[in-house]
């Protein structure tokens, strides 16, 4: 059994002293030697270690929690947590530079649609019985919301996860998270009924019939409609 080293050696100390701290930090957590939900050690023995100030330390450690590598817990159980909430940074980080730049519907249309016509056409190809049943499901659950007269709007977000899931395509998956991001914001902003999310569970049912059936033609033509139905419901 192997023992990885969870100490960290001194740095040479410079101006920027808390970015090289808060490397070192990062590259040990991707090589795995820190795991998710594991507490890093505390301020002092991290400032003993590192052989810099615990102001220095309190800076890396905050410029983590900001990208996502760790969240910071108060109290006596405390401490720096090693926690992944990237991909939620970067949707959020996204989701500023689309408000930013002003990007419109269109645009934010015409790009989903190009990226999940990649998506779904690996999703064909990759798909397992696993990945299928899970879509299944979602639509179950939609369909039931639907039926008691509620809104089927975080199933139908879900189901294009699924389908960037299905592909088996790690940035895929990223990129999926983002645009779910996006399109949430622009959700919240535009009037939504029952007759706009029933029409996408409607959508989605057909979607996956079609990537059951691996007609890759259909599916195309489905998600075009559905995508372009959706962004002038934006």
């Amino acid at each position: 059994m192997v023992v990885k080293n969870k100490s960290f050696k001194p740095i040479k100390k410079n101006k920027r002293a808390f970015e090289v701290v808060a490397l070192n930090i990062k590259e040990s957590i991707f090589k795995g030697v820190w795991q998710p939900g594991e507490r890093l050690p505390s301020e002092n023995e991290l400032s003993s270690q590192f052989g810099v100030s615990r102001h220095t330390i309190r800076e890396a450690l905050r410029t983590l929690e900001l990208s996502g590598f760790l969240k910071i817990r108060t109290g006596v159980s405390g401490g720096p947590i090693v926690k992944d909430t990237i991909m939620t940074t970067i949707s959020n980080l996204y989701l500023d530079a689309f408000q930013m730049e002003n990007i419109t519907v269109e645009e934010f249309t015409a790009a989903r649609l190009a990226i999940e016509k990649v998506v779904i056409n690996d999703a064909i190809d990759n798909a397992t019985k696993e990945d299928i049943e899970k879509l299944k499901n979602n639509i179950t659950k939609a369909k039931k919301l639907i039926a008691n007269k509620e809104f089927a709007t975080d199933a139908n977000f879900e189901f294009h996860s699924l389908l960037a899931c299905a592909s088996k395509n790690k940035v895929f998956i990223i990129l999926e998270k983002t645009i779910n991001t996006i399109n949430q914001k622009l959700r919240s902003l535009s009037s939504v009924n029952l007759e706009v999310t029933g029409e996408a569970v409607k959508m989605h049912e057909k979607l996956l019939d079609a990537l059951i059936k691996k007609d890759r033609e259909v599916v195309i033509q489905l998600l075009e409609a559905h995508l372009m139905t959706v962004g002038k419901s934006l």
